[in-house]
């Protein structure tokens, strides 16, 4: 597989404090990769070591099959745009303002190419209006359209969605599924907004505490996100025991609450759980979501 971005034992101290843990990621070219974590997991320190603002205590990574030691890197880094942590835009400039300034300091000969971004990003018609006007979520895409500005093939979004709106977050999901569908922009989106990930991302790594959890496809998580029943039972002992003896896996959500992962008859169990004087209160079919999943893996609360 192709690769834009990997890194190899990638890690990062600071004083007594490890942000990044020997990780090792691969971000597939043209992926939406989904970056999960809670915060202070170390997302953030990982894009910061790519985009060169920092350097690693020890690992590596390559951009395109460039190792960061190599001199060719920050070619390299000229086909990647970047918004990490917050947007930054000049507040008293316009969206168009903006994006000349930052032409100039790509050293971009002519403007050719902002009205296009600006339709692309739908900012062209805020006209004379600043930035620091502008809703959280329209600076949120005047980011990403300075971000665009080179003509780059591959976009880091540190939190992307972070404190937005309704409105804002449908615009900002829409603007990176069109990039990646239309122009193939390879996307590394770091997030601890799970459900919302989960709408556009085709690959995920699950980071904990500057470890590398696991690496799946889209595809592959959602095998892992299994179907499951619920079972709301008066004895939870006795539904255990009756669901061993049959070899069906389970586990226990509650004192009283069983989620069963198959889909057994329901009146064949109960005729056996009345045996027991066992009744089946209610019965609730779910899937696991994605936050579910990742706590699964590196347990504890959400921090969402």
């Amino acid at each position: 597989m192709d690769y834009v971005l990997e890194t190899r034992g990638l890690t990062k101290r600071y004083n007594h404090f490890t942000a990044l843990q020997d990780l090792s990621m691969h971000v597939p070219k043209g992926a939406i990769y989904g970056f999960v974590g809670r915060n202070g997991a170390g997302k953030t320190t990982l894009i910061r070591l790519v985009c060169g603002l920092q350097f690693p205590t020890e690992g590596s990574f390559t951009l395109w099959n460039t190792e960061n030691k190599d001199a060719k890197i920050n070619l390299m880094r000229q086909r990647m745009g970047a918004v990490v942590e917050t947007p930054s835009l000049f507040p008293y400039m316009t969206a168009r303002e903006n994006l000349q300034q930052q032409y100039r300091v790509l050293g971009l000969p002519s403007f050719d190419g902002i009205d296009e971004l600006l339709a692309l990003v739908g900012l062209a018609d805020t006209d004379k209006k600043k930035a620091e006007h502008f809703s959280l979520g329209m600076r949120q895409r005047l980011a990403i359209a300075v971000a665009l500005c080179g003509n780059p093939d591959f976009l880091v979004l540190d939190e992307p969605i972070n404190g937005l709106d309704p409105q804002g977050i449908v615009e900002v999901r829409e603007l990176i599924l069109k990039l990646n569908r239309e122009r193939n922009i390879t996307f590394l989106i770091s997030s601890h907004i799970l459900d919302e990930l989960s709408r556009i991302a085709t690959h995920y790594g699950f980071v904990d505490r500057g470890h590398m959890v696991r690496e799946m496809s889209a595809e592959e998580l959602q095998n892992a996100c299994r179907k499951c029943v619920s079972l709301k039972v008066t004895d939870a002992e006795a539904l255990v025991r009756e669901l061993t003896r049959r070899g069906i896996e389970y586990t226990v959500t509650a004192g009283d609450t069983v989620d069963v992962y198959a889909q057994p008859n329901i009146t064949e169990l109960a005729l056996a759980l009345w045996k027991d004087r066992c009744e089946i209160l209610s019965c609730t079919e779910h899937d696991e979501n994605l936050e579910g999943f990742f706590l699964s893996l590196v347990g504890g609360e959400s921090h969402e």
